[in-house]
């Protein structure tokens, strides 16, 4: 028996921005960003990350907030209501949260592990070598920790769109942004001296970050920052995974989305460039250019030890830290399983407390299966883009790196040329509103996204080196 569905709404603009923030503001701000940045020249890879996001991420930002609005359906449906012939691409956009909400949990449990460890002053055995890899490749642990870290998000998400997430966000983004910044300037004033007698600081360490570096720059290796940014771009802002356009879909009609974007795009930008403020100078000043690149690894290896090197201070800080990372890891997954019941709400017309527990009950089977994937079910995996990854990045894999830049493609496919750019135009003006950067919206929608897409998903599959 069919039953119909009351869409939920935000209650306004500021809290639809803030859920929106939260939702772009995530695991891949914390820790991918920063090693990112310190990896690609520093200053050079921020210059194109700014860019990109004032120009790529604003378009794809806009269009599926403004797909979400006009159409107010999910993903799974969104696509069919703006162009019959792109039903298909609902499909595929609804499956790549569907990938990531498993893996994702399964992280968020790391985090509250290490938080946990902080908080009861075990600091220092998160610290020691091979700390990480035993308590992933372990039974209990990891799994309890992503049952708890599940059952948070269920709830958050099981309460709804006001009383639930946007409550959420209105909480948590204000004391993530003061834990972020106060960690970041607390870490510009750190200073160490090695077992070689070099001295090195968190103000050196900015400089490593901020400024541009050009040494070894040649046209393929720029054009290989550029790709990194333009991936980092798609954690960034939670574009091509259903996600916004769910958000858009409570917009109220009045509501100025380009005014929106311009805050979501801000809050996010300076979230990312704090992050980097935060690590990039303490990894310096306690480990030198080379800790810079301990890539994925940074937040669970690198970091631990950087603060039991802190001293007593260390103890306290790695709490905040960790607090910080589950604040902004938990605003991120709650819109990752919103867009999961979303759908399914639309599909099977059933209430959201059925749709919240059905989409828990199979990412609860999805994430005991990554959990496992470190003892039980452990294999190797030559990935095309010259990675080798256990389960939890063969899930990352396909879903960020293959099946986001094709959903992007297809969405700057229909928008630009199926239905042309008018059609989103027309919604995020349709209170009056001064879209600024119309001309620019239709270059990137049109011709300049989907080729950098096109480029990037190449890259991905291994059939372009740069």
């Amino acid at each position: 028996m069919e039953h119909e569905v009351k869409r939920s709404s935000f209650s306004g603009s500021i809290g639809f921005v803030l859920a929106a923030a939260g939702s772009a503001v995530g695991l891949g701000n914390i820790w991918r960003f920063p090693y990112l940045a310190a990896r690609d020249g520093g200053g050079i890879f921020l210059l194109c990350y700014l860019a990109l996001a004032l120009t790529f991420g604003f378009a794809l930002l806009s269009t599926e907030i403004a797909i979400g609005r006009k159409t107010g359906k999910s993903p799974l449906m969104a696509y069919g209501a703006m162009h019959r012939r792109f039903g298909w691409l609902g499909t595929l956009a609804s499956i790549v949260p569907v990938l990531i909400l498993p893996y994702y949990g399964v992280i968020g449990g790391w985090v509250l592990h290490y938080l946990a460890a902080f908080i009861s002053g075990a600091g220092a055995q998160a610290a020691a070598d091979g700390y990480f890899t035993a308590f992933i490749a372990g039974y209990t642990q990891p799994i309890f920790w992503f049952v708890v870290y599940l059952a948070a998000t269920t709830f958050v998400v099981y309460k709804g769109v006001d009383a639930g997430i946007e409550r959420l966000s209105r909480i948590l983004m204000p004391v993530l942004l003061l834990l972020i910044a106060g960690i970041a300037c607390f870490s510009l004033t750190i200073e160490h001296t090695d077992a070689n007698g070099v001295t090195r600081t968190g103000l050196q360490g900015l400089k490593v970050y901020v400024i541009p570096s050009f040494a070894g720059m040649t046209p393929g290796r720029f054009l290989v920052v550029l790709m990194d940014a333009l991936g980092q771009l798609f954690f960034s802002v939670s574009v091509a995974m259903g996600i916004m356009i769910t958000y858009g879909s409570y917009v109220k009609k009045e509501t100025n989305i380009v005014k929106a974007v311009n805050q979501i795009e801000i809050f996010d930008t300076v979230v990312a460039f704090l992050a980097g403020m935060m690590i990039v100078p303490a990894v310096y000043t306690f480990m030198g250019t080379e800790g810079m690149s301990a890539g994925p690894s940074l937040m669970f290896i690198s970091l631990p030890r950087i603060f039991e090197a802190m001293g007593g201070v260390g103890a306290l800080v790695g709490a905040a830290f960790f607090v910080m990372v589950a604040f902004a890891a938990l605003t991120s997954s709650v819109s990752i399983m919103e867009a999961i019941v979303s759908c399914a709400q639309d599909k099977l017309r059933v209430s959201r407390s059925k749709a919240t527990l059905g989409v828990a009950a199979l990412t609860l089977a999805g994430g005991l299966l990554v959990c496992l994937g470190y003892n039980a079910l452990y294999f190797e995996l030559h990935l095309p883009n010259g990675s080798v990854g256990q389960l939890l990045d063969v899930l990352d894999y396909v879903s960020n790196f293959v099946l986001m830049p094709v959903v992007a493609i297809a969405t700057c496919l229909m928008v630009g040329w199926a239905l042309g750019p008018q059609s989103v135009i027309g919604e995020l003006t349709r209170n009056g509103e001064r879209f600024g950067r119309e001309r620019l919206y239709v270059v990137m929608i049109k011709f300049v996204a989907p080729v950098m897409l096109a480029l990037l998903l190449l890259q991905s599959l291994g059939w372009v080196r740069f």
